[in-house]
C-alpha cells in the first residue's frame, strides 16, 4: 500500500515537472483513478479528499454481502464517472468508521470540493450513484 502512494507521488511529482517544463500548467486538476483507491486511515483519506474534487468513500466489509454486491458497481462509477472511489475497510479502519457515523454498510460518502456533500447507506443501484455525483460535479 504505501509502495503504491509512492510510485503515485513520483508520476505526481514528474507530471508537475512536465507541465513547468513544457509551460503547460492549464492541467490543474488531477484527473481522478479508474480504479477505487484502497484507504487506510484519516491521514489517507483527507490527502485523497485534499487532492480530488469528487471522492466516493465507500465504507464497506469483506463479510458483508450487499458490500460485494456493490463493488463492481463502484469499480464502474471509478471507471466511467469525474468521481474518485476510496475503498474503506471498517474492519481495519474503526476510527475513522466511527468518525463518520458509519453504522451500517456499505456506507458512501460523497466528497465534493473537501467537505462530505452526501451519504447513502446501504445497496445503491448505479444510476442513483450516477446522479448523486453529477449533482455535485
Amino acid at each position: 500500500m504505501t509502495e503504491d502512494i509512492e510510485e503515485i507521488r513520483r508520476q505526481k511529482i514528474a507530471e508537475l515537472r512536465n507541465q513547468t517544463e513544457t509551460g503547460d500548467t492549464a492541467a490543474s486538476t488531477p484527473t481522478s483513478p479508474s480504479e477505487p483507491i484502497h484507504v487506510n486511515g484519516d491521514a489517507e483519506l483527507s490527502e485523497t479528499v485534499a487532492e480530488y474534487d469528487l471522492v466516493l468513500a465507500d465504507f464497506y466489509a469483506d463479510w458483508c454481502g450487499p458490500c460485494q454486491m456493490l463493488e463492481p458497481i463502484v469499480e464502474t462509477i471509478a471507471a466511467e464517472t469525474a468521481a474518485t472511489v476510496a475503498k474503506i475497510d471498517i474492519d481495519a479502519n474503526q476510527p475513522l468508521a466511527a468518525q463518520y457515523g458509519v453504522r451500517g454498510v456499505p456506507t458512501l460518502v460523497l466528497f465534493a470540493d473537501g467537505q462530505p456533500a452526501e451519504r447513502l447507506v446501504g445497496m445503491q443501484d448505479e444510476a442513483e450513484l450516477r446522479s448523486v455525483i453529477e449533482t455535485h460535479s
